[in-house]
């Protein structure tokens, strides 16, 4: 046979011209139809080629028979490949979140992302899912925090804003080490002799030039003794600033010399004094003074003493006592030596060779100086020229002096000195540390500060349904603003503390500015704002703030002793209290008929049966010996006839519309009653 013989005509075209398999239509114009061409094998040639074809044809269809097939396999490869991609994923991001974080008690959503190693997105999706609605910049607080953190196994710690920005310390050896002097505060009650003892230790004479004997300046004093050492003394301004650096954590104190006057005892300060060093936990040493009086009953003290827990040495207790008169300055020394003994007992040992760390004892405007502010030198040495950040603010030392006035270039451990060239004023009991450079000063100082912001933008109370119901009761308390300026902060914190005692349940009071130096233009113009009162504790208004004050009628007080302006604020609150309203019946009115009147409601025609009826009086309502409105009514229509009327007498009638009550009948007796305000004492304060 001669073979398979192939269709006349080359590849023919679909009948409709549309094209078909892969060749274009009819061949092509630049391709020759099949048999054309050179020669071909005997009977195979274009079979083969054809055999080709068949074979493509069929394959390619065949492809798209199954592609959606290939799609569903491949779909179920990638839904499982995206599942096991997501674990690996959601276990890479809780890898990647630490252990642990530390946090002040409020934090921006960028903050704790940047903390957390997350993408804020994914925490404000958690938020989200808490019913909260928050933006990248907004502030949560600590407990929000800690449930978000929770969900990541991350614990976190809350810490102060110093922690937050930590300067890193240097390594120290051991012989770095050397001793350091005491310090040493001496507390007691009120013209027990703190000062005076003081005095005798410095032999100079501070108290004369203050006020009350009360001691205004927080200084610090090192007195050396021959031969012994040197010793510290803080001199502080009463309890309030003590407790005040307390409890910044401004653990400063060694020990405490508790002053007790022999002729008076144990008083309520003496108390608070011993609950101030127990909490410090620090060593009390008892110096009892004026035992030159011949009331002077030392023993009775002692007694007295060792019943609130300090029991003598001499009693078989472990509390030292002294016996001293500052004046006569007897037992002086006895009481340094105690001093210096119980330091032995304490092994006070610190670095001397590091960069100086340390606290702010006080800062104020110094005239002519600028800030100056007494920094207590704890480790290190601090040197002239030094970088250093003070509580919020950067800085450089630009001269120093000791604490009698003379210009130094370094201070070791445990000495007080004054420094100037602070950008702008730390609170007392700031922590003070020296820097690495000015670079470091500056950033640190501006991190603390923009953390300082957040921390005082967290004072303004967000409103949850827990404290809903709290708000809105809070809606009758009256705000009492306050502005203190005093001439060093020490000062003003303590009159700050003593006034922020006074809030009660109805008077908020609010010290919206407390800081050191003159009274300026800007705290009268945030007073006439914010309607406060300006205390001036020392100092006076510059003459420009007094002619703006005048102008805006602000009211500026100056005082010298902390308890007077604690008095005059205490009155000015007591001014501020809502008076009792005293209710007094002054008549009696019955009804016998009552009147619609369009637009206004019902109008009783009444007669006055006793008393009288005034325009501006309260209403009770009476049927059947029953009173039927729960609070008073105001009277909105007082008449004589036509015309209106301010009162009516016993024995006339009279025309009465009542706001808002319109249940009137014959025969209600209306009780007429008017009000009386009674001031009120603020707490149960005997004033003198």
């Amino acid at each position: 046979g001669t073979g398979y013989q192939p269709r006349q005509g080359g590849y023919q075209p679909r009948p409709g011209g549309s094209p078909g398999g892969f060749r274009p239509q009819g061949g092509g114009p630049g391709r020759p139809p099949f048999r054309q061409g050179g020669p071909q094998k005997p009977g195979g040639g274009e079979g083969s080629n054809l055999d080709t074809l068949n074979k493509r044809a069929p394959k390619k269809s065949y492809k798209k028979k199954n592609s959606a097939s290939y799609k569903k396999r491949n779909a179920e490869e990638e839904k499982e490949f995206q599942i096991q991609r997501r674990k690996e994923q959601a276990a890479a991001k809780l890898a990647s979140v630490p252990k642990q974080i530390d946090m002040m008690e409020v934090i921006s959503v960028s903050d704790l992302a940047k903390k957390m190693n997350l993408k804020a997105s994914d925490i404000i999706a958690k938020l989200f899912k808490m019913g909260m609605m928050v933006t990248i910049n907004q502030q949560i607080d600590y407990e929000t925090a800690e449930i978000i953190c929770s969900d990541y196994n991350c614990e976190v710690k809350l810490v102060s804003l110093y922690d937050e920005t930590l300067i890193s310390r240097e390594p120290e050896t051991d012989k770095d080490m050397v001793d350091r002097a005491p310090i040493v505060t001496i507390m007691g009650h009120v013209d027990h002799g703190k000062t005076k003892l003081l005095d005798a230790i410095r032999s100079t004479k501070v108290a004369d030039g203050e006020f009350g004997g009360i001691t205004q300046h927080i200084g610090a004093y090192k007195v050396a003794l021959e031969g012994k050492g040197d010793v510290v003394f803080l001199d502080t301004p009463g309890h309030s600033a003590f407790s005040m650096m307390r409890s910044r954590g401004a653990q400063i104190t060694d020990i405490v010399i508790l002053v007790v006057a022999a002729n008076d005892g144990v008083m309520p300060q003496t108390r608070e004094a011993i609950d101030h060093a127990r909490a410090a936990n620090v060593p009390i040493i008892v110096a009892i003074n004026k035992i030159d009086l011949p009331e002077a009953k030392p023993d009775r003290v002692m007694q007295q003493l060792s019943d609130l827990g300090l029991m003598p040495e001499a009693w078989g207790g472990q509390t030292l006592y002294c016996q001293i008169s500052a004046l006569k300055k007897i037992g002086i020394d006895e009481l340094l030596d105690t001093v210096l003994l119980q330091a032995e007992m304490l092994e006070l040992k610190v670095n001397a060779n590091c960069r100086a760390e340390g606290k702010v004892i006080e800062s104020r405007i110094d005239q002519g100086r600028g800030i100056v502010a007494s920094v207590l030198v704890e480790r290190g040495t601090l040197r002239q020229g030094d970088y250093y950040v003070a509580g919020i603010y950067p800085g450089r030392v630009r001269a120093m002096f000791d604490d009698k006035g003379n210009k130094i270039t370094e201070a070791g451990p445990a000495t007080p000195v004054e420094i100037i060239g602070l950008s702008d004023i730390p609170g007392a009991g700031d922590p003070f540390q020296v820097t690495a450079g000015e670079k470091q000063a500056r950033q640190v100082g501006n991190k603390r500060q923009e953390l300082e912001r957040v921390g005082d933008s967290r004072n303004v109370k967000k409103i949850t349904l827990d404290n809903l119901y709290s708000r809105i009761k809070e809606g009758s308390i009256q705000e009492f603003n306050v502005i203190i300026k005093g001439d060093v902060q020490g000062s003003v914190e303590a009159l700050q503390g003593t006034l922020d005692a006074l809030s009660n349940d109805e008077i908020h009071l609010n010290v919206i500015r407390a800081s050191a130096g003159a009274i300026i233009e800007s705290d009268i113009t945030l007073a006439s704002a914010s309607n406060a009162l300006v205390i001036g504790f020392n100092v006076r208004p510059t003459p420009r703030a007094q002619a703006l004050a005048d102008q805006e009628k602000i009211e500026i007080r100056k005082y010298n002793i902390i308890y007077d302006a604690v008095d005059d604020v205490r009155d000015a609150m007591e001014g501020m209290l809502s008076p009792e309203i005293r209710e007094v019946d002054i008549g009696t009115v019955e009804v016998r008929e009552t009147f619609k009147v369009p637009k206004i409601g019902t109008i009783a025609g009444a007669m006055v049966t006793s008393g009288k009826v005034k325009r501006n009086s309260l209403v009770r309502v009476i049927r059947d010996s029953i009173q039927l409105n729960p609070t008073m009514v105001k009277i909105s229509s007082l008449k004589r006839f036509k015309d209106d009327a301010k009162e009516v007498v016993e024995g006339f009638e009279c025309g009465i519309g009542l706001e808002n009550f319109h249940d009137l009948r014959p025969g209600d007796i209306l009780e007429i009653v008017e009000t009386e305000e009674i001031a009120r004492k603020l707490e149960t304060s005997e004033k003198k």
